[in-house]
């Protein structure tokens, strides 16, 4: 009843994961690159503490951790945005694939392969791997980048590109393969101007049902409460999609990512995400292991010389295809090496379309394994390549903050009001304080925002406030007042104590990012009245104003603001004597609670008495 071999296999696998991915994690190695050592030392040619038919089962298994990316995927991208993208999939990715497919065929040729062969290769390796590169990206921070976006776009062209592949491939086979293959094919028993139709239907029906039918599902399954049936009803859905998807002929993921683009718009979309995403990494991980247990060392040893070369060849052959289809579209600079190389692997579809062509007699047994192999090695040394773009070549096109490429502006107008910093912050600052007539003269340390501001006719100057040269250009010597608006914690600080010990008769004013900056503030002299906590402020405004669209009083809401101001400024007084004793800073928040409770008893009331109160007739 139950098999040992399951749970020890299922134990090998989690521990691998365990142990091996935070190590390639300290050594800046990735965890795609982690899971694929861990796999090739378990598999069955290294330890073999995992079997070649367990490693095979577990790799069509983890296969659905692609199809659940996908969907997830899918699920980011509106139809909108979708329709947006419709260069980037199709011109990039289109030439991509046809480069890649026409120098490997190229190569092929010149091996002496036929042709059907070399064509068939040449599409085998002109994908590359989804999974990887994405996740690679994604734990990188470079997917929302240029080069993520058109890496992505180029993945997903290829994953399009499977379904011609799959019907292109039983005309490269022998006739007795062909037919062969469609034995028991019921989509292939259907004549042939029937085939198209039934996959459209196909398509149709997972857009239809989309858009109509699981949205429906998914509000009766809500109101259940049981979120354990939604999850389940979303891995039903990508399970079903998949199934119908591979008895029309084409891609399960392709299915998936429709079907996830169709649900993008849906409140529920969300709500799928976090279902999904403990499984989607899960999967995903144990496909990378099984990629890594596939590996068969037998057929590298027995030609090391060949695989290497041929390795090196596939990533040298990617990399060219994808840098001169960069350069077509005109992608440039360190955009376009983070996209040839991100590319520059084979793909999980490589080892389907290797059995299919295995099976269909378009290749030999010993070809399709010395493949097999050479795709696996490339996707293995994907991680590396994306550490060859980290510390070799995206640092040539970064220019170094250090530099200071631009001399500060010499300033030729003085005001008794100084502020230091005109980002996001003081830009509303500045503005509301220059419109009611006061002059304020602005430093400011980034040179493209200077050159902006300046353009709306802003009188700012270039240069850091926190150099005591410039706050003497500005005048700090006569000023009356110094407004600090810096994000920089650590500049603020140091800005504040230089000040206040060359310039005492300034006074200081500054913004906090929250309570522990203010206690910061405060002890450096500042008065608790000029340390302003944004957060506090700004979260109230938005209260307010959605209050106020709920249909409360204007006069009840300011009222119950100015006592949660209160309520919080009497607050940090009481903890700011001990805010560093942990025990007494303890004891006067449980205090606080009591008089927030009290607070809240006399909102609410004040609230009832406002509803009890006759309305005036509606006319």
């Amino acid at each position: 009843m139950h098999d040992p071999a399951f749970f020890f296999s299922a134990f090998i696998y989690l521990a691998t994961a365990v142990l091996l991915v935070p190590l390639a994690h300290r050594l800046g190695l990735g965890s795609v690159l982690g899971y694929l050592i861990g796999g090739a030392l378990i598999g069955p040619y290294a330890l073999g503490w995992v079997g070649g038919e367990q490693g095979e089962e577990a790799l069509h298994f983890a296969e659905f951790g692609v199809v659940i990316m996908l969907f997830m995927i899918g699920l980011e991208l509106e139809p909108a945005r979708l329709w947006r993208m419709r260069g980037p999939v199709f011109g990039l990715g289109g030439l991509q694939v046809m480069l890649t497919t026409l120098a490997a065929l190229g190569v092929a040729l010149g091996l002496g392969l036929p042709l059907p062969q070399g064509f068939a290769i040449g599409m085998i390796l002109s994908l590359s791997s989804t999974a990887i590169v994405l996740q690679t990206l994604q734990e990188k921070a470079l997917m929302r980048t240029d080069a993520g976006s058109d890496a992505f776009a180029v993945l997903l062209f290829q994953d399009i590109a499977v379904i011609p592949m799959l019907a292109i491939f039983p005309l490269l086979a022998p006739g007795s393969a062909t037919a062969e293959s469609h034995a028991g094919d019921w989509l292939h028993a259907l004549p042939a101007w029937v085939q198209p139709w039934v996959t459209l239907a196909a398509v149709a029906s997972i857009v239809f049902a989309g858009r109509e039918v699981v949205p429906r599902l998914f509000a009766i399954l809500a109101k259940t409460g049981l979120r354990e049936l939604l999850t389940a009803a979303a891995l039903l859905l990508i399970v079903g999609v998949a199934l119908l998807m591979t008895q029309v002929g084409l891609s399960p993921a392709l299915g998936a990512f429709v079907s996830g683009v169709v649900l993008a718009g849906s409140h529920y979309r969300h709500e799928l995400e976090s279902n999904l995403e403990p499984f989607k990494g899960l999967l995903l991980g144990l496909f990378f292991l099984a990629v890594g247990a596939s590996l068969d060392f037998q057929v590298i040893a027995s030609s090391p010389g060949s695989i290497a070369t041929a390795v090196l060849g596939l990533v040298l052959l990617k990399v060219a295809a994808a840098w001169l289809a960069a350069t077509l579209v005109r992608v440039r600079g360190s955009h376009r090496w983070l996209l040839s190389l991100s590319l520059a692997q084979g793909g999980e579809f490589a080892f389907a379309l290797l059995s299919i062509a295995v099976q269909q007699e378009i290749l030999p047994g010993d070809t399709s394994k010395f493949l097999a192999a050479s795709v696996a090695l490339s996707m293995a040394l994907t991680p590396l390549l994306f550490v060859l773009y980290e510390k070799a070549i995206a640092p040539r096109y970064t220019i170094p903050v250090a530099a200071e490429t631009r001399a500060p502006d010499v300033i030729d107008d003085q005001s008794p009001i100084i502020m230091a910093g005109f980002g996001r912050f003081g830009n509303f600052l500045g503005r509301f304080m220059m419109s009611q007539g006061v002059k304020v003269t602005v430093l400011e340390s980034d040179p493209d925002h200077v050159d902006m501001l300046r353009r709306f006719g802003f009188k700012v100057f270039y240069g850091d406030a926190t150099r005591m040269d410039l706050l003497h250009a500005a005048g700090i010597a006569r000023a009356s007042m110094l407004i600090i608006t810096l994000a920089d914690q650590a500049k603020v600080a140091r800005l504040i104590s230089e000040v206040r010990e060359k310039f005492p008769q300034v006074r200081i004013l500054s913004r906090a990012h929250d309570y522990d900056q203010r206690y910061e503030l405060t002890q450096l002299g500042l008065q608790v009245e000029d340390v302003v906590h944004e957060q506090m402020h700004s979260a109230l405004e938005l209260g307010m104003k959605a209050l106020r669209l709920l249909g409360k009083s204007p006069e009840l809401m300011e009222n119950a603001k100015q006592r949660w101001t209160a309520y919080d400024e009497e607050t940090f007084h009481l903890l700011l004597p001990v805010h560093d004793d942990e025990d007494a800073y303890t004891s006067i928040v449980r205090e606080r609670r009591i008089a927030l409770t009290q607070l809240f008893e006399k909102d609410r009331a004040e609230l009832e008495t406002e509803s009890s109160e006759p309305q005036p007739p509606k006319t």
